[in-house]
């Protein structure tokens, strides 16, 4: 954090939490809107997929838990701290999520989260959604750097972030723990300019 520097922030305080969550359109007829209390069906299925569980730490067993979790979503956007969208066709359900975390407006930073039910893989959905958030937080939003981080186990996402710009930068050893322990972790990154 840069604050009591004279560094000026990256991103003005407030920015993020004054404007409305945009709704972005994605070339394959999806798009990425804000999650809705009524989505909590597809949180739940979500937290039940092996795929989803076993790269994310995403634990939902009830609506109301599902609820409280898309309720904290919008909590943690006001707070300036993450912003995070359902992929989903237009007044449909939700196919994925994919969103910011770990965001840091005075630094210029911000990490990508992001994950797709078993329908939506495979057709470039997660490349699409990764270029798009990349596009708002660096163009509308003012981030300068993002960061894309996965389990060196995990090839697909290792080609999302090839194919959506992201520069590998290394390993990071014992990084985060999944359910099945401790994994080591590629990071990649896209800063202002790279596209």
């Amino acid at each position: 954090m840069i604050s009591g520097s004279r560094i000026p922030a990256v991103v003005p305080a407030g920015r993020m939490a004054e404007a409305e969550q945009p709704v972005l359109d994605l070339p394959n007829g999806l798009e990425l809107r804000p999650w809705r209390l009524s989505d909590a069906d597809a949180l739940m299925t979500a937290a039940r997929d092996p795929d989803i569980r076993r790269w994310n730490r995403l634990s939902v067993e009830t609506p109301e838990e599902a609820r409280r979790r898309i309720a904290r979503m919008h909590e943690r956007r006001r707070a300036e701290l993450s912003t995070i969208w359902a992929v989903a066709p237009p007044g449909g359900e939700p196919v994925g999520l994919a969103g910011w975390g770990d965001v840091d407006l005075a630094g210029g930073s911000a990490e990508i989260v992001y994950w797709l039910l078993p329908a939506a893989r495979g057709a470039g959905v997660a490349v699409e959604a990764v270029k798009r958030l990349g596009a708002w937080a660096l163009d509308d939003l003012g981030l300068h750097r993002l960061r894309l981080c996965h389990s060196v186990a995990n090839p697909a996402s290792c080609r999302v972030a090839d194919r959506a710009g992201y520069s590998l930068e290394g390993t990071m050893r014992g990084a985060l723990l999944h359910e099945d322990g401790w994994h080591d972790e590629h990071l990649h990154a896209l800063v202002r300019g790279d596209i």
